[in-house]
């Protein structure tokens, strides 16, 4: 990845250069955004730029034998960290030893989210996590001496899901850090990090791709029009995951949409043991599905909401969404969304500590019978 592969972000890219050029690199940064929105192919990008040996104006040369090592993501000094789930069979308990795998799927598809990642290590029902053993392995690792004679690179994917006893290893590094060393740590959302992490670390925001710029690279890579591209640039709201979600006519987007309407609906007749077999259907789902479907949920009650408005810029549905927004859009208000919401934050809450999917489901569509009979 080169900083010319990645949509957009062209300040940052900018300043990244001028700051390895003027040698005022900062050892701990965070990048920080939405998912979809490039943050990861830019690390990667920077690190390919601050080990390469022949720098050129805007980006690393391609040509050298750090760039060629880059090419494949194994260059000796750049070391990725990423959550993983342990096995027994085959042994795989760090993340090198699933560092083939991390490399195909970074190397097939550049702008990838967690649930990828989860699917390329058959994860199943477990959750991934930095382990607190990874912390010895990124401090050995930095304690070698250079293979290339330039900087030592860590990237960190994901750092919202470091164990407590990897972020203390990791905040003693940060306080402490070897020479010619850079850590990067790249965060779909920085709410559970540690604020004595955060404020070690020199933050790069990323705001979401702009409509204009995700129309043209559609236009050019995908063949579309300049009329349907902009309808899909419009819909993904600067994410490049959305989008191609969208263009995929994403089987799992259909399925939550189909479940969001079928319990809303549920909920509205009062069909208590249709809601009660509604719950334990969905509780038999993998966790990270759950968590999934009830984040779909929450961004269709803010569209239903924001449906009200008559604004349809401010809108992004599908057509089969739209369709049914039209009709129950005005269950929704300003009466009940931020209940909504708020029960919705509480489900995901405690779908995160394990409590009972079943009751957890249930309740919560009781909650919503109430709701919807308040906002109509």
């Amino acid at each position: 990845m080169y900083f010319k592969d990645i949509i957009g972000h062209q300040a940052l890219k900018d300043q990244l250069i001028q700051e390895v050029n003027n040698h005022r690199v900062a050892h701990a940064q965070l990048f920080a955004g939405a998912v979809g929105v490039g943050k990861l192919p830019m690390a990667i990008a920077y690190a390919r730029y601050l080990c390469c040996s022949n720098k050129q104006a805007g980006d690393a040369c391609g040509q050298c034998p750090s760039c060629k090592m880059m090419d494949k993501l194994v260059h000796p000094d750049v070391h990725f960290v990423f959550p993983i789930v342990k096995s027994t069979s085959p042994k795989r308990e760090k993340c090198d030893d699933y560092i083939f795998d991390w490399r195909k799927l970074v190397l097939e598809n550049q702008y990838f989210e967690l649930k990828d990642w989860l699917t390329s290590m058959k994860a199943g029902n477990k959750q991934a996590v930095i382990y607190t053993a990874e912390g010895d392995e990124i401090r050995r690792k930095l304690s070698l001496k250079s293979s290339e004679g330039g900087y030592k690179v860590v990237i960190l994917w994901l750092p919202e899901r470091m164990h407590e006893a990897f972020a203390n290893k990791i905040l003693k590094l940060l306080e402490e850090p070897p020479e010619e060393t850079v850590i990067i740590m790249v965060s779909d959302d920085t709410e559970p990090i540690i604020q004595t992490i955060i404020s070690r670390l020199q933050q790069r925001l990323f705001d979401r791709i702009p409509e204009d710029l995700l129309t043209a690279y559609l236009v050019e890579n995908n063949h579309y029009g300049q009329q349907m591209a902009s309808q899909f640039a419009h819909m993904a709201k600067g994410s490049v995951n959305t989008m191609r979600l969208l263009i995929d006519q994403d089987s799992e987007r259909v399925a939550y949409f189909q479940s969001f309407v079928n319990l809303m609906r549920l909920c509205y007749a009062r069909k208590i043991h249709e809601m009660r077999r509604w719950s334990n259907d969905t509780a038999k789902k993998s966790r990270e599905d759950q968590l999934r479907l009830i984040q779909y949920c929450q961004e269709m009650i803010r569209e239903n909401f924001i449906f009200n408005f008559h604004e349809s810029q401010m809108n992004y549905m599908t057509a089969n969404e739209q369709q049914f927004s039209s009709k129950f859009a005005r269950f929704v208000n300003e009466k009940n969304v931020y209940q909504i919401m708020h029960e919705l934050d509480e489900v995901a809450h405690h779908i995160k500590h394990n409590v009972n999917a079943k009751m957890v489901f249930f309740d919560f569509s009781l909650k919503m019978i109430v709701l919807l009979q308040k906002g109509g």
